[in-house]
Formats: structure tokens, C-alpha cells, sequence
């Protein structure tokens, strides 16, 4: 199976989301500051929406052939 640079994104995209909330749940058990938390999680929100449109993209350009 060869992969293309979307599926390659989309990947990278992924373990972004994991990282952002790996690092939001560490600062939450650690009793971080509920503002830096709900940032935290801000990011991890923007950061499934661009894994999920990237997902969404290689699902419709594999379709196409």
C-alpha cells in the first residue's frame, strides 16, 4: 500500500490531536490554572477539527480514484 502526502498529513494531524491532549490532561490532574486549561482544550478542539477535515479530504480524494 503506497501513501500519498494526504494520508501522510492527516497522520501527523492525528498525533497532533493525541499531544494536545496528552499535554491538556497533564496540566489538568496537576492542578493547573483552569484558564491555561480551558486554553489547553481550546487547542485540542481546533486541533480535532482540522484532524477531522483532513481525514474527510482523504476519505473524498481516495473515492475519486
Amino acid at each position: 500500500m503506497r501513501f500519498g502526502a494526504t494520508e501522510i498529513v492527516t497522520v501527523v494531524a492525528v498525533l497532533a490531536v493525541l499531544a494536545v491532549l496528552a499535554f491538556g490532561l497533564g496540566g489538568f490532574a496537576r492542578g493547573a490554572n483552569p484558564k491555561t486549561s480551558n486554553r489547553r482544550m481550546w487547542w485540542r478542539v481546533i486541533a480535532q477539527a482540522v484532524a477531522v477535515a483532513l481525514i474527510l479530504l482523504t476519505v473524498w480524494l481516495r473515492g475519486r480514484g
